[in-house]
């Protein structure tokens, strides 16, 4: 992968998730909260997905959560961390670790690709979504959650502010994720038809902001970002930073919350069964007669 394209180190990002695999268990309220929101989604489509991916799977809490929902006969799960792949396959169902940004499938593959929080890691996100619809079958529906811009927007804000302070600048100590605006436009590049995209959040209430540390390490979800400052923060920082935290965002009874912005894109691969836009010129009524009224007089908006 071209060193322009590398936002995240990966091996580090998979050994944090081999080591969170053991007690994820603890610490997986956010992946289990957004796939059943996932799933409920999935309720929605009449189809049938015979045969599904589980795109970094985890420990396997979407195959939990879907329990055969959607139609769906065979459940593949992948991850990128062999530790938690070994654990997601203890219920049963085919299991491989496999790298989001190297898909080891056959082209149509698949009637359902569906990823819970895991494709926010990828370096290349459109590469990635390439080989996610050459992986689905024509029809195939891609449902996909990740976390986006808004995400620990209240420790990034804390962690800045101390770093500044202490040490008179400061590196990127939270990942960046992507913009809702931006994902529409990045399926539709891919190949996707009938892209939607849509922002929702998970709001946790935290004692302290060390208890959300604990579970961001827990979940493997600590910082991955490739060009952050080696070694570890120094204490004097780290701690200003909680202060600032408790501070700014503790409510009267001294919780803090802490955002996780949900960004779900769903898109098809293309068929002709497909609804599909009219050509230029194709419509029946222009828009200047609709904005006309009945005596003929044209109408403004604000009338």
């Amino acid at each position: 992968m071209a060193d322009t394209l590398r936002i995240f180190d990966r091996s580090l990002l998979r050994k944090r998730r081999d080591r969170a695999a053991h007690g994820f268990s603890t610490h997986d309220f956010l992946v289990r909260e957004v796939a059943e929101r996932l799933a409920d989604r999935l309720n929605d489509v009449t189809r049938q997905f015979p045969l599904a991916l589980d795109l970094g799977c985890h420990t396997g809490e979407m195959a939990d959560t879907l329990a055969g929902r959607g139609g769906i006969e065979t459940l593949v799960q992948c991850d990128l961390s062999p530790r938690m792949a070994a654990r997601a396959a203890a219920n049963g169902r085919p299991t491989l670790a496999a790298d989001e940004e190297w898909l080891p499938f056959a082209e149509h593959s698949f009637d359902l690709v569906i990823s819970c929080l895991s494709l926010h890691w990828v370096n290349d996100l459109p590469g990635t979504l390439v080989q996610i619809r050459r992986v689905l079958k024509p029809d195939g529906l891609f449902l996909c959650a990740m976390l986006g811009g808004e995400t620990l927007k209240e420790l990034r804000q804390s962690l800045a502010e101390a770093e500044m302070a202490e040490e008179g600048g400061f590196s990127p100590r939270v990942s960046p994720f992507a913009d809702v605006r931006d994902l529409g436009g990045l399926l539709q590049r891919a190949g996707f038809a009938l892209p939607v995209v849509d922002s929702d959040s998970v709001d946790v209430a935290y004692a302290d902001p060390m208890r959300l540390l604990a579970d961001l390490r827990g979940m493997g979800e600590t910082n991955a970002v490739a060009e952050q400052r080696k070694g570890l923060s120094r204490r004097a920082t780290l701690l200003h930073a909680l202060s600032r935290y408790q501070d700014a965002f503790a409510d009267a009874h001294g919780r803090v919350p802490a955002t996780f912005q949900v960004l779900t894109m769903t898109a098809w691969t293309p068929h002709p069964s497909q609804p599909q836009p009219l050509a230029p010129g194709a419509g029946q009524a222009s828009l200047a007669e609709m904005l006309r009224g009945e005596n003929g007089i044209r109408r403004s908006c604000a009338d």
